[in-house]
């Protein structure tokens, strides 16, 4: 493969439009409605103006995409990281509108992002990033327009200030402008184990179809940040057995299972899974290809492509993270036999509880974790199973049929709304 070729394969947005081609094809997509889903409506760059503390000032680049509001407002996280490009954001926008669509939520999809490092940004220098981003961008979001929410290096604190920063400028709190927020600004219960959590669902639903008990089921997971060490403490406390965790430094392996709840510990004070003393170190790229019968990435994209497909034991994927697997990868895991729950269903826990805190926030009354927790287990198992009933109705993978599920939804209420003129 050539490098223009593996730069392609890599590429977050080219890999989605090739999956959206595949999908519109086999849905006989108008070719209008084609060429308007395939487009954002509307891509913001902002350079950010920022005084260091040490004086100097420096600019950030900064991206807000939103792809569609077919549906309702748009929806998308906020990612602070060197690795930006608008090219991303871009496709993770796409794949937003996807994603609401695949669970059924009213909303269409956004994201967000700012060029930076954090780890190189104290606490002053990060919030002033945030709010001037907010500040800028102020205009095109807001609870009606497009709700914000934590990604790669956002947390909690970063939407708090997000939220006041927008409620400041409007004059009065608005706590349904991001979610992801604190409990004690109109937070959700539940919202920061509910990708993970969404993820150990439709696992779940997955070994229904094979006849297989949590007990007697080995997973690896790539990531632990919040997504893969959510997903690993809740899956190891409802019985599967983990077998291999690894980060961005390392990895830990162990066939007899792994304390999870002590490689949360050493986790905590390591900053690292890397040096955990209840396994064997391996290298976070090797630990994909181990034997194991889930294989849960949950770090960044592409992880999985046409130079490691063919190598992936694991006899269900589940997909914590955003795109990564990419589209060759796809067709060497579907002709081995490999069962694929995809990202815009298998981590769609995350925005459907952020749908939750929206709700909550607008109506002023908020639920019970028990309450959010049964109402996101309804929805995941509910367009889990509209997933593979559609790939068995049209004969395709899991993943073109979410694609299919999602487009087909969003073109009938393109069809519903008519074009605006």
């Amino acid at each position: 493969m050539s490098a223009i070729e593996t730069e392609k394969e890599l590429s977050v947005y080219e890999s989605m439009a090739a999956r959206f081609d595949v999908a519109a094809r086999k849905l006989n997509l108008d070719d209008g409605l084609y060429k308007y889903m395939r487009c954002p409506n509307r891509e913001i760059i902002v350079h950010i103006p920022v005084e260091m503390d040490n004086g100097t000032l420096e600019v950030f680049d900064g991206y807000r995409v939103q792809h569609s509001i077919a549906r309702g407002p748009s929806k998308g996280g906020v990612r602070f990281s060197p690795q930006v490009t608008l090219d991303e954001i871009r496709g993770l926008a796409a794949e937003m509108t996807w994603k609401c669509a695949v669970v059924n939520i009213p909303f269409g999809g956004a994201k967000g992002g700012v060029v930076c490092d954090p780890e190189k940004l104290s606490r002053g220098e990060l919030e002033r990033i945030t709010r001037r981003y907010t500040a800028e961008i102020l205009d095109y979001i807001g609870p009606e327009r497009d709700v914000p929410a934590p990604d790669m290096n956002t947390d909690e604190q970063i939407m708090a200030w997000m939220m006041d920063t927008y409620s400041m400028h409007v004059r009065h709190t608005v706590t349904a402008s991001v979610t992801g927020k604190p409990l004690d600004l109109g937070g959700s219960r539940g919202r920061r184990e509910a990708t993970g959590r969404g993820c150990m669902i439709v696992c779940d639903q997955a070994l229904k179809r094979f006849g297989r008990s949590r007990e007697s089921t080995r997973v690896i997971i790539q990531g632990f940040g919040n997504v893969g060490s959510q997903a690993a403490r809740l899956m190891y406390e409802a019985g599967y057995k983990i077998i291999g965790v690894a980060d961005l430094h390392g990895g830990v392996f162990n066939s007899r299972g792994i304390d999870i709840h002590a490689l949360l510990e050493h986790a905590h004070e390591a900053k690292t899974v890397k040096g955990f003393a209840g396994g064997e170190p391996i290298d976070r790229a090797e630990i994909l290809e181990q034997d194991c019968d889930v294989l849960l990435p949950a770090a960044t994209e592409s992880v999985i492509n046409s130079r490691n497909a063919s190598r992936i034991k694991a006899r269900i994927l589940v997909e914590g993270a955003n795109s990564p697997t990419t589209p060759p990868a796809d067709e060497i895991l579907f002709d081995r036999g490999v069962f694929v729950v995809p990202d815009i269903l298998a981590n769609a826990g995350g925005v459907t509880v952020s749908y939750f805190e929206w709700v909550q926030d607008r109506q002023g009354y908020f639920w019970t974790e028990s309450d959010v927790n049964d109402k996101l287990k309804h929805i995941q198992i509910a367009a889990f199973n509209d997933v593979v009933r559609y790939g068995e109705k049209h004969n395709v993978n899991n993943r073109i049929a979410a694609y299919m599920l999602a487009i087909d939804r969003v073109a009938f209420s393109l069809k519903l709304r008519g074009i605006y003129a």
